[in-house]
């Protein structure tokens, strides 16, 4: 049996409000210079393209509030924070390497990410709208007291943190990032209200080396985190394949009031830092199935942000363009034409469509396990590490 994950368009009614995008140009100050891979043009392209496909019309852009140094300090040491202030190097806080360079406005720009993020979580949980995002945020790596993976503050984790400081009984956090959400899944570790949930390359090949199917939440939260280490080279089929046997069942079992997600898109086959081979039609399809499950889980309360992909051209535009459609309640298609003016200033090798030309198909996991494929024994090592914890059968 072949199925397809998101074939129906999520719901887009939206009686609170249009859907958020929360966005200025002061985001893109997030800058670690000139010849390092996180390049913040990718942000800035992102949003242009999509007001180019008119996807920005069906979003309500919201500027982010000022830097909040209170909101740090729900996950932020405050002694790291000092040293994101004073913008020196300091190897004890992760500062001045060549992953995670100093740069004029460090702690200003990162604290403003983290309150974009948060002001999508406000949006959401206030009632202001049932989806919002910021596609500057998805720094899921920063640690409570030290910098790593390019990330300085985590804005996921302060928003995850505000929701819970604001009356949410539980948020479940999906990360389909090619990296592991290590940050996130730390700063709630031992709590059983938030569920923590990454699709990512195995860490034995892969930065930074944790997300292990045995790594499943703390004494106090047994089951709250979720980890599929998926096989370099694990296509679109694969990788959906993956996701159906899990994420739906582990979110239910959590039953979530708010959907908090990062869309890192570098588990692209063109990436330059990851070995996974998604294509911007799957990773479309990984958007809408999340949008989905917003809406059958959490009323349709879904807050989600970018974060990595480096192939900074052909796909991260595109990417999070589609995300944008679908927070916006108006899915692009694949074959949607680029706009001539995009394709002229990235040159002949331009993508002139919105997809890569893939048609998206998986089988689905329950129709059959597979012992000899790599991908299903990392299916089938999730499945056996943490649906017991939750009450649901592995199978097979």
């Amino acid at each position: 049996m072949t199925s397809t994950v998101g074939a129906t368009s999520p719901s887009t009614e939206q009686p609170e409000g249009r859907p958020v995008l929360v966005y200025s140009e002061a985001l893109t100050g997030y800058d670690f210079g000139v010849d390092h891979a996180m390049s913040p043009g990718r942000v800035r392209d992102a949003v242009a393209l999509a007001g180019d496909l008119g996807v920005l019309d069906h979003l309500e852009i919201v500027p982010p509030p000022p830097a909040d140094d209170a909101l740090l300090a729900t996950v932020h040491t405050p002694d790291y924070v000092e040293a994101v202030r004073r913008g020196v190097a300091d190897e004890r806080y992760g500062l001045g390497t060549s992953d995670n360079p100093v740069f004029h406005g460090m702690h200003e720009v990162s604290s403003q990410v983290v309150t974009a993020t948060v002001e999508a979580a406000r949006q959401v949980w206030e009632g202001r709208t049932r989806r919002a995002a910021n596609v500057a945020g998805g720094l899921h790596h920063a640690m409570p007291d030290r910098t790593s993976g390019f990330c300085v503050y985590n804005d996921l984790a302060v928003a995850i943190q505000w929701l819970l400081d604001h009356g949410v009984e539980r948020v479940a956090y999906v990360d389909v990032d090619v990296h592991h959400g290590d940050g996130v899944q730390k700063v709630f570790w031992d709590d059983p209200r938030v569920m923590t949930v990454s699709l990512h390359e195995t860490p034995v090949c892969l930065f930074p080396g944790t997300g292990y199917a045995t790594e499943t939440g703390g004494p106090n939260a047994p089951g709250s985190a979720v980890n599929v280490a998926l096989p370099p080279g694990t296509g679109d089929s694969g990788w959906l394949r993956a996701f159906d046997a899990i994420v739906p069942q582990v979110l239910a079992a959590h039953r979530p009031q708010v959907l908090v997600t990062q869309h890192g898109c570098d588990s692209h086959s063109h990436d330059p830092l990851a070995d996974l081979d998604l294509s911007l039609d799957g990773q479309r399809t990984s958007y809408m199935a999340l949008a989905a499950l917003a809406d059958e889980l959490c009323e349709g309360r879904w807050v989600s942000t970018g974060g990595g992909g480096y192939a900074v051209l052909h796909v991260v535009p595109r990417a999070w363009t589609h995300l944008l459609a679908v927070v916006g309640g108006s899915p692009l298609d694949p074959t949607t034409p680029t706009p001539q003016a995009w394709r002229d200033s990235i040159g002949e090798y331009a993508p002139e469509t919105m997809g890569d030309g893939v048609e998206v198909s998986f089988r689905r996991f329950d129709d059959g396990f597979s012992p000899d494929s790599r991908l299903d024994q990392a299916i089938m090592a999730t499945r056996r590490a943490v649906f017991p914890e939750l009450g649901l059968d592995p199978g097979f």
